[in-house]
């Protein structure tokens, strides 16, 4: 059994196919995903496709990317968090790759979503990009690591990943780690405890060897548990075996 702990389940290339994806996760053992909010806008079709669907959780919270969205209260993201179907708050975090200049406004955003999330008491689902220290920084000065969560498609140093381990939260590979090229994450695949892992999609994007610059989707998150099996020396069925563990102890306080 396997778990796509992000992907966006949502966005129209997935949508409009969501029977077929569905199946298809069922054909590859992908028990259940979770679909993560990136702005308010949207947030009632994944609450909806959650509530419609036993096997898909949600999430809400607003991208650093999403320059032009109207902030999010710490209240509202506290009281959108009230359903028992959402299981975490974000993605939330820092890019400092796809935007510049003054971004106090995404420091400003991150600090928002931390402080609902001990509020509600639900874990964190982060985004970091070019931002790893501010991003560190800013996770000790709220006190992240009393509600944990997961650094999501995990692409920054065995260092960053220790840190943010140590703060009490998981770390999530993406198809990322399948690419011929991806030695240093690959290296943090092998190397961090197994159930400190997730795994995920992020569908539509990042697709994984062998389906590298097509469409992603859930059933294919099989494939990053076997690289990872694979890094680590371990049978295909220990990675999925712990990673649904881990899913089920970070995000829903017991098994799936």
């Amino acid at each position: 059994m396997f778990i796509d702990s992000h992907c966006h389940l949502n966005f129209p290339e997935l949508a409009e196919n969501l029977n077929e994806i569905l199946a298809n996760m069922r054909r590859n053992e992908v028990s259940h995903a979770l679909c993560v909010g990136v702005n308010l806008e949207n947030f009632p079709q994944i609450l909806a496709l959650a509530e419609q669907h036993e096997n898909i959780y949600a999430s809400v919270g607003v991208h650093p990317d999403y320059e032009l969205e109207a902030e999010p209260t710490q209240e509202l993201l506290v009281k959108l968090a009230q359903h028992p179907k959402v299981i975490a708050i974000g993605e939330t975090g820092l890019d400092y790759f796809r935007l510049k200049g003054d971004l106090e406004w995404q420091r400003t955003r991150f600090r928002t979503h931390i402080r609902a999330a001990r509020e509600s008491r639900k874990p964190l689902i982060i985004h970091t990009r070019e931002a790893a220290s501010d991003t560190l920084r800013i996770m000790s000065e709220e006190g992240a690591e009393q509600i944990g969560g997961v650094m999501h498609c995990f692409t920054e140093s065995l260092e960053v990943a220790k840190a943010a381990i140590e703060m009490n939260f998981h770390i999530s590979f993406s198809g990322i780690v399948t690419f011929k090229n991806a030695t240093a994450i690959k290296e943090v695949a092998r190397s961090i405890p197994l159930d400190r892992i997730l795994i995920e999609t992020d569908a539509p994007y990042l697709a994984p060897v062998p389906y590298r610059g097509k469409l992603n989707q859930p059933a294919y998150v099989k494939h990053i548990a076997e690289e990872i099996a694979k890094l680590r020396g371990i049978t295909l069925e220990e990675v999925g075996r712990a990673t649904s563990e881990n899913f089920g102890r970070l995000f829903l306080g017991g098994t799936v």
